[in-house]
């Protein structure tokens, strides 16, 4: 199943167009317990995961998968593609487009917002997907987006694969005397996955990342190295991020 969307949502305040492109789902076979959204990486699109997530044995997640708006990209020279937000270094060294974050993350939580009240939310992505998926988690722990405005998704699981956390640079500053903001920090599993032999989001920026996040409260997070791993999925992967999932989740499976 598709569907266009050209929400952008209420997290932003943005003077841009943000078209965003089709979202592909993927309905659960099984009972459904959990709703993932989950972001491609820069210049692809929602249907190339949502083929590779339908056949992950996860029988009760219902994955969505939205494509990023088209858009210029400073990385490529301005050319345009599709990108969650605008990128000239994929680090968490380069500068950090707030505008394009908000927006993106409130695409993601708009899409979360409409599921039952009884069902796990959860995001997850590839490269810049995985960097939207981060900066989700800092919203919510936070309880806003980098713009000020509510954050009110209750998220249950972030996975983040070959990517890094975009405005780590001033996560410590914002959460210092939030004693919420740590205890939400606390009880958000996180799960990130990153290739050492990666030649477009180096490894040492995974890597950096998770240790950021960890030191700033991230108490159940799991980082896992693929040795001579690229920029790119192998299937020993994606079964962690299965066996992850089930665990996290509490997924029964198709005998439920």
């Amino acid at each position: 199943m598709s569907y266009g969307s050209t929400t952008m949502g209420s997290g932003s305040q943005s003077r841009r167009p943000f078209e965003f492109g089709r979202t592909h789902v993927v309905r659960p076979k099984g009972k459904h317990q959990a709703t993932i959204v989950w972001l491609h990486g820069l210049s692809d699109k929602g249907s190339s995961w949502s083929q590779l997530l339908e056949t992950l044995p996860l029988p009760n997640i219902k994955w969505i998968c939205p494509t990023a708006p088209t858009r210029p990209v400073a990385i490529f020279g301005g050319y345009p593609c599709t990108a969650w937000f605008d990128v000239g270094d994929l680090s968490e060294d380069g500068p950090d487009d707030l505008e394009g974050l908000d927006a993106s993350a409130a695409h993601v939580a708009n899409l979360l917002s409409t599921e039952p009240a009884d069902i796990k939310l959860g995001i997850g992505g590839f490269s810049m997907g995985a960097a939207i998926a981060l900066y989700s988690a800092t919203c919510r722990i936070l309880g806003q987006y980098g713009n000020g405005n509510p954050y009110s998704v209750n998220l249950s699981a972030i996975v983040g694969l070959s990517g890094w956390l975009p405005c780590s640079r001033t996560l410590k500053s914002r959460m210092e005397g939030s004693r919420e903001a740590t205890r939400r920090a606390a009880s958000l599993p996180i799960l990130l996955c990153h290739g050492s032999g990666d030649d477009v989001v180096a490894y040492k920026h995974g890597e950096r990342s998770a240790q950021m996040l960890n030191s700033v409260g991230f108490r159940d997070l799991t980082f896992r190295c693929y040795n001579g791993v690229g920029h790119y999925t192998v299937p020993e992967e994606m079964d962690e991020v299965r066996n992850w999932l089930t665990a996290r989740l509490e997924l029964e499976g198709l005998q439920a």
